[in-house]
Formats: C-alpha cells, sequence, structure tokens
C-alpha cells in the first residue's frame, strides 16, 4: 500500500468521522480514480437539514481533520448561504448540501462512472 493511498483513506475517514460527529446525512463517497480528467480523487457528499447545520457540519470536518491529520482546506466556498459548501482538500472534495439542493444539483448522477459507497449512519 502506498504512502498517498493511506492518507487519501486517513483524510476520508476523518472527513466521515466529523459528519457523523453532527449527524450529517446521506453520506456519499464517490471514487474518481477511474475516470479520466477529474480534478481529484475522491468526492463526498452528504448533506443538512438547515443553514446552521450544513455550517456545523463543515466546522466539524475542519475541526476533526486538523486534530488528526493537521490539513488544512486548500479552499472553501459557499458558507455565506450554507445550502451547497464545498470544502477542498486536494484530492477529496467535500459537498456539504442542504437536502433540496442535492437533489436540485444531483452530483451523483453527473458522476455516474464512479464507484459509489454509501455510508452507513447509525442516527
Amino acid at each position: 500500500m502506498t504512502k498517498e493511498k493511506t492518507n487519501a483513506d486517513l483524510l476520508i475517514t476523518t472527513i466521515i468521522a466529523g459528519i457523523e460527529e453532527v449527524k450529517g446525512k446521506e453520506i456519499t463517497i464517490l471514487d474518481l480514480r477511474e475516470i479520466e480528467n477529474t480534478v481529484c480523487d475522491y468526492f463526498i457528499i452528504c448533506e443538512g437539514t438547515s443553514n446552521t447545520q450544513v455550517n456545523a457540519i463543515v466546522n466539524s470536518i475542519q475541526k476533526q481533520v486538523s486534530k488528526t491529520t493537521k490539513d488544512k482546506p486548500w479552499h472553501i466556498e459557499g458558507t455565506d448561504n450554507a445550502e451547497w459548501v464545498l470544502m477542498d482538500y486536494v484530492n477529496v472534495v467535500v459537498h456539504v448540501f442542504q437536502k433540496h439542493i442535492r437533489e436540485y444539483y444531483d452530483i451523483e448522477s453527473l458522476w455516474g462512472d464512479a464507484k459509489m459507497t454509501q455510508i452507513e449512519t447509525g442516527y
């Protein structure tokens, strides 16, 4: 196993822990590595029920990742209206949606060739 894969796995696990910490819903991982010309290796998509929860998810992810891997997002956008926040960790991009915005943009369909993994949450 390469070091890079280990780092990506740790980052993904840590991001998911951050989402679960504040009860983010419908967590999906899209593995984009087999698709040509993608901007990153993985998308992690989840949703919150309000602007407040979306921001709480974003803050929780940042805190968990910073504590565990010392990484900071390269770029974050969308926190002003908190309907769709994008967090760019270079190889892993996190999309935190409100449900109606996620349904409207339907990113999972756009990346239908990606290997998709649903994360079961216990709440």
